[in-house]
């Protein structure tokens, strides 16, 4: 597994990986800005229609304190925006993940698996749904987890292995899917359900690192190539005839 995440950190960096990289940070911060900008506009008009609410209830003679209230929430939803676009990342390479699943499992397979044949790319009919139920799971997850931050360091593990166990589940399915059909990428996933959880805390922690975090789709997915190899064990099948026996292919 260790080995597995060191060729996947390696294959990144590469120079046929680093266009797909250069996309993937770009559409990335496309969806944190404009996360940033609706969650800003939402909180601040909150902040303004409750302090024109409250002064309507309370009277002219409380307009000073409301109004400084007023300021003090427009600073904390400035805050909770940065703070709301740090967990929302995986949420984020949920989405990204699935644009770029193809692009990626191509790279790797052909610099790490040539005598294989190489899986069949993902219809974005089937890739994008998955990324978006990953992403609405994210957030139902972390909302579910939010008040343990109240406890002492609770809540941030709750997040942490959250997003171990969600993230290793998608990366995982969409790199067997190429092979797979979803039934039997999902069982697999299932079948080595202690495995593909391990293999999802290597994702947590990297897009646990800010900056670093936004080359997640392009870890994670080259990550769960190698791990889905590893489960599936030889399979002759898929091994090119002159490539099996040393003899050329007819």
């Amino acid at each position: 597994m260790l080995d597995a995440a060191v060729k996947a950190l390696s294959q990144i960096l590469s120079p046929p990986m680093r266009t797909i990289l250069w996309r993937s940070i770009g559409l990335a911060l496309v969806l944190i800005t404009v996360l940033a900008i609706g969650l800003q506009r939402l909180l601040s008009w909150f902040a303004e229609y409750g302090e024109v609410w409250a002064e309507g209830l309370l009277g002219p003679g409380f307009h000073t304190p409301l109004n400084i209230l007023a300021w003090i929430v427009s600073i904390a939803a400035g805050l909770s925006v940065v703070v709301g676009g740090i967990f929302l990342m995986p949420a984020i390479t949920s989405l990204i993940a699935s644009v770029f699943v193809d692009d990626v499992a191509d790279h790797v397979e052909r610099e790490h698996y040539p005598a294989e044949k190489p899986g069949s790319a993902l219809p974005l009919g089937v890739a994008i749904p998955e990324g978006i139920k990953t992403a609405l799971l994210t957030i139902l997850v972390y909302l579910i987890a939010l008040p343990f931050l109240l406890f002492a360091g609770a809540g941030f593990l709750i997040f942490f292995f959250a997003t171990a166990w969600l993230l290793g589940r998608e990366y995982f399915e969409l790199a067997a899917m190429r092979f797979r059909s979803p039934a039997e990428a999902k069982a697999m996933r299932k079948d080595n359900a202690a495995t593909v959880f391990t293999a999802g805390l290597f994702i947590a922690a990297f897009v646990s690192i800010p900056i670093v975090n936004l080359a997640t789709p392009l870890f994670g997915m080259a990550f769960m190539v190698h791990m889905h190899k590893r489960l599936s064990g030889p399979r002759p099948e898929l091994i090119e005839p002159g490539r099996r026996t040393g003899m050329p292919v007819v």
